[in-house]
């Protein structure tokens, strides 16, 4: 994925969960910020921060931010973008479970959830939900940041939806080169934790995919590896 037009400011302050105040070029703007973890180990003031100006201009905030820096890498942190990041990866076939399918649906309801993606292949669909992760301790990856109840609830519809003939999965698109290992963050959700192992258990895929964000004229979000999941 390529996004185009970024501008390099610095991080000043998260006034609340979807706004962060910038300073671009020497002047503080309000920047909206699509992503609802915690973000603690990159939004540290002073941090470096790639946004871009907001296509409406009537807005409140006046940019979108796309990426903070975690040492020597840029971390995307545009929930945005992962729903195109996701559909490529799943046409470009570098994932097993999804060979053989295509995308029939983005958004599709199921239960009293929208799933990200509802595939279809010759005889079969499946149900995929994605979810971002930009966590990494040391090499493992850890999802979530913050207690999500919609996040286990997606999972338990997931869960569902095998005894109804689907197939399911949940893709986790992990943003830290260093990453090696992912694992469900039970310290941080234990419901979480607990509810994706067992859905795991009755035959939900879970698959954790890793990609480096890298910086020049536009920003590229590039796939590196697939790593494997340790259950807690």
């Amino acid at each position: 994925m390529i996004i185009d037009n970024p501008l390099m400011g610095i991080y000043l302050e998260r006034p609340n969960r979807f706004t962060m105040v910038v300073d671009v070029g020497g002047e503080r703007g309000l920047a909206h910020l699509k992503d609802p973890g915690r973000l603690k180990e990159l939004l540290i003031p002073g941090n470096d921060v790639i946004v871009r100006k907001a296509a409406r201009k009537e807005r409140k905030t006046g940019f979108d931010v796309i990426a903070l820096r975690r040492g020597d890498e840029w971390v995307l942190v545009n929930s945005g973008f992962h729903s195109d990041i996701a559909a490529s990866l799943i046409e470009s076939e570098l994932v097993d479970e999804f060979h053989g399918f295509r995308v029939k649906k983005r958004e599709y309801r199921f239960g009293k959830s929208r799933i990200d993606f509802l595939l279809t292949s010759e005889s079969e669909e499946m149900l995929v939900e994605v979810k971002g992760c930009t966590l990494v301790n040391g090499e493992m990856a850890l999802f979530p940041d913050a207690p999500t109840v919609r996040g286990r609830r997606h999972v338990e519809e997931l869960a569902s939806a095998l005894s109804m003939g689907y197939k399911s999965s949940v893709l986790f698109l992990v943003f830290g080169e260093n990453a090696r290992f992912f694992s469900p963050n039970i310290e941080m959700d234990p419901e979480f934790s607990y509810a994706l192992k067992e859905a795991h258990g009755k035959g939900l895929n879970v698959i954790a995919y890793s990609f480096r964000t890298v910086l020049d004229d536009s920003v590229r979000v590039e796939p590196l590896r697939r790593i494997p999941v340790i259950w807690p």
